[in-house]
């Protein structure tokens, strides 16, 4: 009887270890994409950006961290633009982030749908953005002329080529999850978007709100990623598998 009872006690003790998972709490990476402005200007261009991150992982799918950009926010043109203007943001942003995956909330099963879109996820937060803008301000004096070279006279506009602005970025986007040898989620694939909003007209160098033309738009900028994540640090247990 004892070894009966020692015996379904050890696979009781198997099956509910099965169903749990260790994971570690620190990922780093980063990785590049593209940005687009949308700011005051029509032409909205994209520049290229890279980034960095460091992430604390309570769960396997639900973090908090703080991530770097920089790069260039570009728009406008300066032979179409109707006012000849253009921008290059040569910008910094830091921002503190937190996310939640789908992970957190489905019951995934592996082999199911559910299971490949576990680590699909959004996630907010805050920071700065510092502008760093070349303002590109040419303009003819006949608007039926083209851009004369050397250019006319500089059309003065209101602005700031350097600026720092608040920022609230909005991410959506999805982890890949592979394992190490133990079985530890240990490397991250990772597609993001984010859509940023700026609190100030900074980002474009620009600023039409002093105009007799109101602007009331604020200026937002895009970025959409591609990355790789390092995972490690103290290890933490998890109710499921992740894999």
């Amino acid at each position: 009887m004892k070894t009966i009872f020692t015996a379904c006690l050890s696979l009781l003790f198997y099956i509910n270890a099965a169903a749990q998972s260790n994971f570690y709490k620190i990922s780093a990476g980063g990785g590049f994409g593209l940005t687009q402005s949308f700011a005051d200007l029509k032409k909205h261009s994209f520049g290229l950006a890279g980034y960095g991150l460091v992430d604390y992982y309570f769960t396997p799918f639900i973090s908090a961290g703080i991530e770097g950009q920089m790069g260039e926010i570009n728009g406008g043109n300066r032979k179409t633009d109707p006012n000849h203007r253009e921008f290059i943001n040569s910008y910094k942003a830091f921002t503190i982030n937190g996310k939640i995956a789908l992970g957190a909330l489905i019951d995934y099963q592996k082999g199911e749908f559910s299971n490949s879109i576990k680590g699909l996820y959004i996630g907010t937060g805050f920071g700065l953005v510092m502008n760093d803008v070349n303002r590109v301000r040419k303009e003819p004096v006949d608007p039926d002329l083209p851009v004369t070279d050397p250019p006319a006279p500089d059309k003065i506009w209101p602005g700031k080529e350097k600026s720092t602005n608040l920022l609230f970025p909005l991410n959506v986007g999805i982890n890949f999850y592979f394992p190490d040898r133990s079985g530890y989620t240990r490397y991250i694939l990772n597609f993001n978007y984010q859509s940023n909003l700026t609190i100030g007209e900074g980002l474009d160098g620009y600023d039409e709100s002093s105009r007799s033309f109101k602007n009331g738009m604020p200026d937002v900028y895009t970025y959409f990623s591609v990355g790789l994540r390092y995972q490690f640090g103290s290890i933490g247990l998890f109710h499921k598998t992740i894999f």
